[in-house]
């Protein structure tokens, strides 16, 4: 469970938040200013009663046969998720990924801002990218509190993201987005979402081949059950 405010919230409902605020500022992108559950619900690839138990946690939301206030619930999920105020990111490794995610251009309409890019390789410090020069991971503890970051994303090799890492909570931040390949061993008062993307598709693979092998079951006049995404 995870505190909002003064209330509770599993970590599983958090976890679904931003795909409705998504779709919520789609639908204002799209000039909708009222939409039911079930609608809200089949954007946010999710049940409408799962929804509905999801919302309840912010408050009571939607009119009977009027549906939600579009506007008015995507302002309360980025309140609630903490987006009323600006939030300085840095990335650590500027390799491919990193200096891929640099160049998102969706932080600024999500409340981020990318103040910092560090590295270690000498021959990708000095580069520049989305309008920030590289600077060097000696440095990194000094960038930090300079910037005033408070979030970190983690594209380092798994070699040095645990050390990396490290020097990064040292520094009194506590959110990490790590897309390195390593499970980090830190505080429990950090808080630390992982993207796997080897493991990602390793699952993938998993259900292809199931997919293949219940494919190959039927042409030889064979029943097999099919694999379940969960």
């Amino acid at each position: 469970m995870i505190e909002i405010g003064e209330v509770t919230v599993p970590a599983a409902t958090v976890s679904r938040l931003p795909y409705y605020l998504r779709a919520l500022r789609d639908l204002l992108r799209d000039g909708v200013t009222t939409t039911s559950s079930s609608a809200l619900a089949e954007r946010s690839g999710v049940g409408s009663a799962q929804l509905r138990k999801d919302l309840s946690y912010l408050g009571s939301f939607g009119t009977r046969g009027v549906g939600y206030e579009v506007e008015t619930l995507a302002s309360s999920i980025s309140t609630a998720l903490g987006l009323g105020s600006e939030h300085r990111l840095a990335i650590v490794g500027v390799g491919n990924l990193g200096n891929a995610l640099a160049n998102y251009s969706g932080y600024a309409a999500r409340g981020f801002r990318l103040v910092a890019l560090i590295d270690a390789d000498p021959d990708v410090v000095g580069r520049r990218a989305a309008g920030l020069e590289v600077e060097h991971s000696d440095r990194l503890e000094e960038i930090l509190a300079a910037r005033g970051v408070s979030m970190v994303i983690l594209a380092t090799p798994g070699a040095a993201a645990q050390a990396v890492a490290e020097r990064i909570v040292e520094c009194g931040v506590r959110e990490i987005l790590s897309f390195s390949p390593v499970a980090l061993q830190l505080p429990d008062d950090v808080v630390v979402r992982s993207v796997d993307v080897a493991g990602e598709l390793q699952i993938l693979a998993f259900h292809a081949a199931a997919r293949h092998a219940q494919e190959g079951a039927t042409v030889d006049g064979r029943t097999a059950p099919a694999a379940t995404a969960r």
